[in-house]
């Protein structure tokens, strides 16, 4: 695959040693012992790339040997798998639905919309493929998201995306705003705007609300009703703080988030590094604690409490720290008309 937005492939230039960055084994080992040696009673790891699925079939089931060796009696552990679903085969299915992932299959609507920047590096687009191995893991009872990427293909055309997914079957879904930036901090042509994503989100919420409040789940809508019902935060962007999680790439080394790969964020590296130390560790506490650097005018905000400045990587964090979000337009519009709904859903839900 090669995705026109794809924001992870220029990661690569951090490891010009070598053209394919596999995971070795003692890599693997070192990551799953030393986290599962950690204190918690859950444990959940997410695989993701690239595409995770071109390490094949052996390297997940050396991911379950580890797992069942490492693991503590008692302790839950799970795991969650983010594809382009292109690679699925009956193979794979029967092992995510045995180990019980959560896989996360990337569809960004019909054919003609998904087929503009998700497509092969020949230039075919990817959408039947990419069907067809969502089907192979709905047959197999694995349980599927779709995760669609919001870009100037499909921006303009939310609710035939939400009716789309809604009518194969897809009952899960998780919309991802594209902002991707040139050199010069100015976004590239597949990036949208605040105000678009606003529109966007409306139509969604339109769509949904309130024929579909009980079958479809909409992660931006579940994470709102959840911060406002009982103060939980289930998406790190509803956080005050940005550390929330780890990403180690494939020779070890640990970094924040996988929005900001960088050397000069560069934690460690699990073969020497523990995780008591990465949590500890200046870059790791210094990078959290930027997002609560707000500006003026996310200090006076109303939505403050639901949207904490959203995610660094909007914020033009390492560009402007502490600015206000790309999105911000479009948030403002979508709390300001979908707020009183929201709160008579909470309502309903007190209410039993």
């Amino acid at each position: 695959m090669n995705c026109d937005y794809c924001f992870y492939l220029d990661k690569r230039k951090l490891y010009p040693q070598s053209r394919a960055h596999r995971m070795p084994e003692t890599v693997l080992e070192q990551l799953v012992k030393t986290y599962l040696k950690t204190d918690q009673p859950n444990y959940t790891f997410g695989w993701q790339g690239g595409e995770p699925l071109l390490m094949g079939i052996e390297f997940f089931k050396q991911v379950a040997g580890l797992q069942n060796k490492y693991a503590r009696p008692g302790s839950l552990v799970s795991n969650g798998l983010q594809t382009n679903a292109t690679l699925i085969d009956n193979t794979l299915a029967d092992f995510f639905a045995r180990y019980r992932y959560l896989v996360g299959c990337s569809l960004d609507g019909p054919p003609e919309l998904h087929n503009r920047f998700r497509k092969f590096s020949g230039g075919k687009g990817s959408h039947s493929i990419v069907l067809k191995g969502i089907r192979t893991l709905q047959r197999f009872g694995v349980a599927v998201n779709i995760l669609t990427v919001v870009s100037q293909a499909n921006v303009r055309h939310a609710r035939e995306v939400y009716q789309y997914l809604v009518k194969h079957g897809f009952y899960y879904h998780q919309y991802i705003p594209c902002l991707e930036l040139d050199p010069k901090g100015n976004p590239l042509p597949y990036s949208i705007s605040g105000p678009e994503w606003g529109r966007f989100l409306l139509e969604v919420f339109d769509a949904w609300y309130p024929n579909d409040i009980h079958k479809v789940s909409v992660r931006q809508f579940d994470d709102i009703l959840n911060k406002r019902y009982n103060g939980s935060i289930t998406a790190c962007s509803l956080s005050n703080n940005c550390c929330q999680y780890f990403l180690v790439e494939h020779n070890g080394d640990i970094f924040p988030c996988d929005f900001f790969v960088r050397q000069d964020l560069k934690i460690g590296n699990v073969m020497d590094t523990s995780w008591e130390e990465a949590l500890s560790s200046s870059i790791y506490q210094n990078f959290g604690c930027q997002k609560s650097v707000l500006p003026t005018e996310c200090k006076s905000c109303v939505y403050l409490d639901l949207c904490q400045g959203d995610c660094l990587k909007h914020r033009g964090y390492l560009v402007k720290t502490g600015g206000v979000s790309h999105f911000c337009e479009g948030w403002l519009n979508f709390y300001h008309h979908t707020s009183s709904t929201f709160n008579k859903l909470i309502e309903e839900i007190r209410s039993g």
